[in-house]
């Protein structure tokens, strides 16, 4: 109910910006009244997802570009982002002129990840989520461009991640995919499980334990949408959740734990 009057209240008296905000404050108050009160102000809360939004569009559109051409399956990635999003019309609209800014060769992005970090940057899990997403994006073609692999490198240097943080990170993501279709029979599987989860054969049971509980705590939806993430984006990062959730059940089983 808030969400439709916020959207329509916004776009009539403030545009196209007016409706974004309308949107995540009527979001906001619609699960106020179900939940009843949260912690955050709704404005910062708000803010923080059309930034959030914007950063992601804009930074697809520079990996995209990256090796020099947009491919057919970098553009399907970001048609499926966006119907798993739910988007209407005009915020589709809205998030393709953002892809198309982030992939012109003179965009300078700087500006885009100085805003981020000014009204997200003390979001841990946003800046994780974000950089796992781009990540995700750089491997819709099926593999790493060099050129791809040095821009997320920089721009997981402006989120304040240094080039071990980045790799390892990136290597978790790489092998949290192979566990997306359930496929986890082989011998490499359970390699690929441990390097997930961001451990080794070598690491102990609490050890594994405590890398689970955090993983998963990285993408629990309340604490997502309490630091700002958008509502809609929430179902997507719950993908991810079960990625490590199924790399996770196999080491268990491997352990008898």
């Amino acid at each position: 109910m808030f969400k439709l009057i916020g959207v329509i209240a916004g776009s009539y008296f403030f545009g196209f910006w007016g409706a974004l905000l309308g949107f995540f404050l009527g979001s906001f108050l619609d699960r106020v009244r179900v939940y009843g009160t949260g912690g955050m102000n709704p404005l910062h809360n708000a803010l923080r997802q059309g930034v959030f939004l914007e950063t992601i569009f804009i930074s697809m559109g520079k990996l995209a570009k990256a090796d020099g051409h947009v491919s057919q399956d970098e553009i399907n990635h970001v048609e499926q982002f966006m119907q798993k999003m739910g988007m209407t019309a005009q915020h589709r609209q809205q998030a393709i002129a953002w892809f198309k800014q982030g992939a012109d060769p003179a965009f300078d992005i700087a500006p885009t990840y100085q805003k981020f970090m000014a009204v997200c940057g003390h979001t841990k899990n946003l800046k994780d989520v974000l950089l796992v997403y781009l990540i995700v994006m750089a491997l819709a073609d099926g593999h790493f461009h060099p050129a791809e692999e040095a821009l997320l490198m920089d721009l997981a240097g402006r989120l304040g991640y240094g080039p071990e943080t980045f790799k390892r990170l990136k290597d978790m993501v790489l092998n949290q995919s192979h566990f997306g279709a359930g496929q986890v029979n082989s011998a490499a599987a359970l390699d690929d499980a441990y390097k997930a989860l961001g451990v080794s054969k070598d690491s102990s049971d609490a050890e594994i334990k405590r890398a689970y509980r955090k993983l998963m705590s990285q993408y629990h939806p309340d604490k997502l949408m309490g630091q700002g993430m958008p509502e809609d984006m929430v179902a997507m990062a719950t993908e991810q959740a079960k990625e490590i959730q199924v790399a996770y059940d196999l080491i268990k089983k491997s352990r008898n734990i």
